[in-house]
C-alpha cells in the first residue's frame, strides 16, 4: 500500500469576488475516506448523487465507490457509458440527462465524476448546466486528471472533433484522490499524464523541472513518494492560477501551453493520440518557437526535448502536414480578434501569452513537428 498520512489537502479559493469559490483537494490511499470528506463539506445534503463513470473505470472502481457512498444519501445511482474520447459528446451528455430526469434529479442533488480527463469534462459540463447547475465533484483516476482536469471547473464537451469547443466553467465541491488508482494506470495512459506535468513544470514551476528531469527513474517506476511530490506540486501551480483567474480571462491562458498546436494534432489524427501525447508534440513546437523568438536558449530547448522524450512523449507526428496542423489551429478556441492566443516561455518556469504570433512562425513550428 502507498504510504500516505491519512490524509494530505490543500484548497482552492477564491473568496473576494462575487465569483468566489472554495474547495479541498485530498489525498488518500482508499476510497474509504470519501463519504467522510463529502459529509465535511458545508450545505451539501443531496438526496439523490450519481456516479458518472466510463466502462473501463466501472470494472475497476465503481463498486468500492458505491460502498463508499453507501448510506450517505438516500438514492445512489450510476450512469455507465463506453470508455474512451469519442463518448466525450452532447450525445453522451443527453443520456445523462434522461437519467437524472428519470430519477428525478433536483438543484440539490450530487453528481461524482469518476474517471479520467473525459468523464471529469462531461460530468461537470452535466452538472453545470442540468437545471441551470447541480453541484459535482472530482474522483479523478488518471494521472492526467488528477494533476490538471479535475482542478479548476473547466468542462465541456467536443463538437464535430474540435476538442472542448462545447463548454462551461463549473467549479467542483471536491477533488478526491485515491493515490493507488496510479497502479491499475496502462502505461500509455500514464506517460499522456506525463504531458501535462512537464507543462506544468515549464509555465511556473523550475524546481518541478529540475525535479523531473533529475529523478527520471523513481517517477517513470509511479514511486509513491515521488509520485506525491509531482502531483501535489501540479496542484498547487493549478490552484494558484486558477484563483487568480478562474474564467480564463488573463493569466490562467498560460495553462494551454503546448495546447494550440497540441489539439490541433489532435484533431488531425482523428483522436488516434492521446491528449497528453498531443500536449507533448506541442509543448515541442511551442518551446521551438520561445527558442527562435529568443525566449529560451538552444540549449534549453535540447533539454526540454530530452526531458519530454525521456517519459516516452513523442516529439512528432507523421502522416500530417504543417498547412494541416495550422488549419485545424484556427479553429481553436482560444482565437482572439481572429488571433491566435499563443503561449511561450522566457524560460522554463515563466511563460507568458502572446499574441503576436504570425502566421509564418506557426507554419515553421508546426515543421517542427511533421518529420
Amino acid at each position: 500500500m502507498i504510504d500516505l498520512p491519512e490524509t494530505a489537502s490543500i484548497t482552492v479559493k477564491r473568496t473576494n469576488t462575487g465569483d468566489g469559490f472554495s474547495y479541498p483537494i485530498l489525498w488518500e490511499h482508499s476510497f474509504d475516506g470519501l463519504q467522510k470528506a463529502l459529509r465535511d463539506i458545508p450545505d451539501l445534503h443531496p438526496s439523490r448523487v450519481c456516479i458518472v463513470t466510463d466502462s473501463t473505470v466501472a470494472e475497476l472502481y465503481l463498486s468500492e465507490v458505491l460502498d463508499a457512498l453507501d448510506g450517505w444519501a438516500p438514492v445512489l445511482e450510476s450512469f455507465v457509458f463506453p470508455a474512451g474520447e469519442q463518448s466525450k459528446n452532447l450525445d453522451t451528455v443527453s443520456d445523462l440527462y434522461q437519467v437524472l430526469v428519470a430519477k428525478h434529479f433536483e438543484r440539490k442533488d450530487l453528481l461524482v465524476a469518476l474517471g479520467g480527463g473525459v468523464t471529469g469534462d462531461l460530468a461537470g459540463f452535466a452538472a453545470a448546466t442540468y437545471l441551470r447547475g447541480i453541484d459535482f465533484i472530482q474522483v479523478p483516476t488518471t494521472l492526467l486528471s488528477q494533476v490538471d482536469s479535475s482542478v479548476g471547473g473547466k468542462t465541456g464537451v467536443d463538437f464535430q472533433q474540435y476538442k472542448n469547443m462545447v463548454g462551461a466553467f463549473h467549479q467542483p465541491r471536491l477533488v478526491y484522490m485515491n493515490m493507488t488508482v496510479l497502479r491499475t494506470l496502462p502505461e500509455e495512459q500514464f506517460v499522456s499524464g506525463m504531458g501535462e506535468v512537464i507543462k506544468t513544470a515549464l509555465i511556473r514551476d523550475a524546481e518541478l523541472f529540475r525535479y523531473l528531469d533529475e529523478n527520471r527513474v523513481l517517477v517513470k517506476a509511479r514511486n509513491p513518494e515521488a509520485m506525491i511530490r509531482v502531483i501535489r506540486a501540479c496542484c498547487e501551480v493549478k490552484a494558484a492560477v486558477v484563483e487568480e483567474d478562474p474564467t480564463e480571462k488573463g493569466i490562467r491562458g498560460i495553462l494551454n501551453y503546448g495546447h494550440t498546436l497540441g489539439h490541433a494534432v489532435e484533431k488531425c489524427s482523428g483522436l488516434a493520440l492521446l491528449h497528453g501525447q498531443c500536449v507533448g508534440i506541442g509543448m515541442i513546437g511551442a518551446s521551438w518557437l520561445s527558442m527562435r523568438r529568443g525566449g529560451i536558449s538552444e540549449e534549453t530547448y535540447r533539454k526540454i526535448c530530452e526531458v519530454c522524450l525521456s517519459y516516452g512523449l513523442p516529439d512528432s507526428v507523421s502522416g500530417l502536414s504543417p498547412e494541416e496542423i495550422v488549419q485545424a489551429s484556427k479553429s481553436d478556441k482560444k482565437m482572439e480578434g481572429g488571433k491566435i492566443k499563443f503561449i511561450l516561455l522566457h524560460q522554463i518556469g515563466d511563460a507568458f501569452i502572446d499574441k503576436n504570433v504570425s502566421d509564418r512562425e506557426l507554419l515553421d513550428a508546426a515543421a517542427v513537428l511533421c518529420r
